[in-house]
Order: structure tokens, then sequence, then C-alpha cells
């Protein structure tokens, strides 16, 4: 992908009084929480007989409790709990005199406001965190990849590499024969498209676009196209896992496709310990884990598919270097797994090399 997901305004709900008998219950009705970054908390509630609630605020957020109204300031990046207890009272020999008792608790958790380029949730996700294996690399080979060639999809099939390639006007898809870098087939995918992320799935090709909301399907071998299909959001990485299609967005959230009708049978959500990892990219299947390149940065996720939770991180810094790549946008982007002899390609965008990599034992 080429931009980032823009900070989006958040809906949730908050309590408003609701007359029953001779107390006031806690209902829930909608509030608007401004989120100018993506930003995630965790809210303690505990909860009272008449009401209780959690809730998840980002920085410098408007809200009403029971009528009366708030505003958070919070450092960028910082972390906090709010435990909130609401009990709506009304004094029993009258419907006209009613009480209100909001007790609000907040709190700084851990050292204090974290100001790094992530808050974990506690301190038990910071543990959790830094567990997370990381991997290093080794080059077993290095080949000719053409320059012009912004991939955005990679995929090792009978000896070959299929590739996708992005930008509106010069997106494509390609047979290319790794060892020379020489494109043997070639279909332009004509504008306003731009291409991302491929898969081969029984014999078809699946390619996604990034914000048309659409996919085309190719015969693998003639590069005839099939048809199309229909998506909600953006479309960036693609792979599958010999059942369903696996896509995505963008954002930490990896979406599982039928393969014949393109509706999502589930979604999970990326994390490292409680944090998100957002921006993933181009993805792989690598023994029964999803493989992810994350949009700006030189490591690649290993994801357990089932629940989202990060294995570990292969860090791949050094390659870029080594590719004489030096665009700004020529990040990391491509990972196509030779699953018959074990290897293991990637490239980026515009690289003119092509590296077939061993992972390292974590460190």
């Amino acid at each position: 992908m080429c931009h980032p997901q823009k900070a989006v305004n958040t809906k949730t709900k908050t309590p408003h009084k609701r007359q029953t008998g001779s107390e006031m219950a806690i209902s829930p009705a909608p509030i608007f929480l401004s989120l100018p970054q993506r930003f995630e908390m965790c809210i303690k509630s505990t909860r009272p007989p008449r009401g209780g609630h959690s809730y998840s605020f980002g920085p410098n957020t408007e809200f009403s409790f029971c009528g009366l109204g708030f505003f958070l300031t919070v450092p960028q990046n910082a972390f906090m709990t709010l435990s909130i207890t609401v009990s709506c009272l009304a004094p029993k020999n009258t419907l006209r005199r009613r009480g209100l008792v909001a007790v609000i608790f907040l709190s700084l958790l851990s050292s204090g406001c974290q100001t790094g380029a992530v808050a974990n949730h506690s301190a038990a996700s910071n543990a959790n965190a830094e567990s997370v294996p990381k991997y290093g690399y080794e080059i077993v080979n290095t080949w000719p990849h053409d320059n012009d060639a912004y991939t955005q999809g990679l995929v090792f099939h009978d000896g070959k590499l299929l590739e996708s390639t992005g930008q509106e006007g010069r997106s494509s898809l390609r047979s290319v024969e790794p060892e020379t870098g020489k494109v043997l087939k070639k279909i332009n995918i004509p504008r306003p498209y731009f291409a991302e992320g491929i898969t081969l799935f029984k014999g078809k090709i699946y390619q996604l676009t990034w914000q048309h909301q659409l996919g085309f399907i190719y015969d693998a071998e003639r590069f005839e196209k099939l048809g199309e299909f229909r998506y909600r959001g953006e479309g960036w990485g693609l792979t599958n896992d010999g059942s369903s299609l696996i896509m995505s967005d963008g954002t930490n959230r990896i979406r599982f496709l039928d393969p014949d009708n393109f509706r999502v049978n589930r979604t999970i959500s990326v994390r490292e310990g409680r944090t998100a990892v957002d921006r993933i990219n181009e993805l792989e299947y690598v023994h029964g884990e999803i493989y992810a390149n994350i949009w700006h940065n030189e490591r690649v996720a290993r994801i357990e598919p089932q629940t989202g939770r990060v294995l570990g991180w292969i860090d791949l810094t050094g390659l870029r270097a080594r590719s004489d790549a030096n665009d700004n946008e020529a990040v990391l982007n491509g990972i196509a797994f030779d699953e018959a002899n074990d290897r293991l390609f990637v490239t980026g965008k515009s690289w003119p090399t092509l590296f077939e990599i061993r992972v390292k034992q974590s460190r």
C-alpha cells in the first residue's frame, strides 16, 4: 500500500437516564468521541447493580456521563485506566427529587505516562511483547528484479514468480523467471485501478485493487481474465490457507473470505501482546503461519491465523540498503514461499534485487 489509514471518528455509547419506578436506571445512548490518531486504552469498569459501563477513549476526548460533561487530555501515546462507577438514585418518597452520584477514578498505570512510539496496555502486556521471539536472516541468493516493478504481491509457483505491481497506469500481473528477473508473461491493469496483493488458489489468480473494492480473477496458466469479485474497504495483501482467501486492508485486521462467494467468514485482529499491529500489507502463508509485511517497516510479522497473535518478528534490516533502492517509497514488500523446496523470497517496491533468505534462529 502507499498511504496510511486516516484517523477516524469513532462512535460509542454512554448512558442516559431512563425512569423506572422510583429509581432511574442507566441505559446506553450514543456519544461522539474524536480520535485524532489511532489509540486504544484499557477501560476497567466496576459494575454496580444500577449501572457501570466500559468505554474506550482517545486523547483529547469529550464525553458526558449521566448529564455530566468531561474532557480528557492525555499525553501522546499515554496509557490510562478509567474506572467508572455510576449510580443514579431517586429518594423513595418522591420522583421529582433525584440524586445523582458519579464517581470517576483516573489513574496512570505502570510508571505513569508512556511516551514511546507505542504504548502497551499494561505491564503484563509489555512483558508479553518483550517475550515475542525475534529472528534474523541470512542471504542465500540474490537475483535481478525489475526496478520498475512496484511490487504489491508475490507468489512462487511451478518454478516461477507471479507478481502483482501497483501504481495507476503502471499496474500489471506478471510471470517472472526468478534467476534472471526476465518477465515471461504480462498483462497490464487499466486505469484507474491500482493493483495490490495476489494469491494463487486452485488454478486461479486472485488480484486485489487498492481503493476500488474490486478484485480480478485470472486463469493461472493463460493469464486470461475469468471474472471479478467485490469486497468492502481497501485491498492491500492477499494469500490463502487452502480453504480461505486471506486479506489485509492496511489496518490490524485480517479477513478470511469464502472463495466461492467472497463473504467474510471471520476476522482476526493482529496484536503483539495487547498492542494492535497496524499497516499490515503483503501476506504469505508459510508453514501454517501468516507472514506479513508491515508498510514502512523492515520487519516481517509471523502471525497465528486463529487468534491474530504475533508469534515472532523477522528483522530484515539491511536488505533495502543492499538492494540499492533509494526512493522513500521503495519499501520492503513482497514475500513468496517455495513450499516444495522450503525457500523464502523477499523483495520490495521498485527494488532491483530479489533475495532468497533463510530465517535464522531466534535471538
